[in-house]
């Protein structure tokens, strides 16, 4: 069984007997009860969300080939107008590492740079951009833009963020 299957086999038990002790309790604010994911993505600070993001969502732990679809199937998937916010975090981000949006929409062959005419297949190149050269970006943008999450469905995604989410979502039985 490769290390990758081993980890993902783990996380399943864990998640199957309720198990979330494996996480540092680095906020106050851990123990916050929330009823479903909109709860949590409404009531929960952008600090909790970048702390959760940055602890459970790494690169290495999904493959790009995995990843991709999937932000594609949930940017599709989220209202128009999230999906403007979603870009316009990205090329807020994007701008302060220097990079020029109207330089991305030609490098990236977006139809706009104008995240309020940006089809869901812009914005999701946009985070795929993101989530291959700049994944501090990524994380942020989902801290800031969290409705995205619950649109991703991968066994591996959700296996990665359910640990976490489930400290936060209070869904751990003692």
């Amino acid at each position: 069984m490769s290390s990758s299957d081993q980890y993902r086999h783990q996380i399943m038990n864990d998640l199957a007997k309720g198990d979330v002790e494996s996480l540092d309790d680095t906020t106050a604010a851990s123990t916050t009860q929330y009823d479903n994911f909109d709860d949590f993505a409404q009531r929960s600070t952008h600090e909790e969300r970048r702390q959760l993001f940055g602890r459970s969502l790494h690169h290495d732990n999904i493959p790009a080939n995995q990843m991709e679809p999937e932000l594609q199937k949930a940017i599709a998937q989220i209202k128009p107008n999230e999906r403007d916010d979603v870009a316009r975090s990205f090329f807020k981000h994007f701008k302060q590492r220097g990079l020029d949006d109207r330089h991305l929409e030609q490098q990236l062959g977006l139809s706009t740079h104008v995240p309020g005419r940006m089809s869901a297949d812009d914005v999701s190149k946009l985070a795929s951009f993101a989530y291959h050269n700049h994944p501090d970006i990524f994380r942020e943008v989902l801290a800031e833009q969290p409705g995205i999450i619950k649109f991703l469905s991968n066994p591996v995604v959700a296996a990665v963020l359910g640990v976490a989410a489930a400290k936060w979502l209070g869904s751990h039985h003692k």
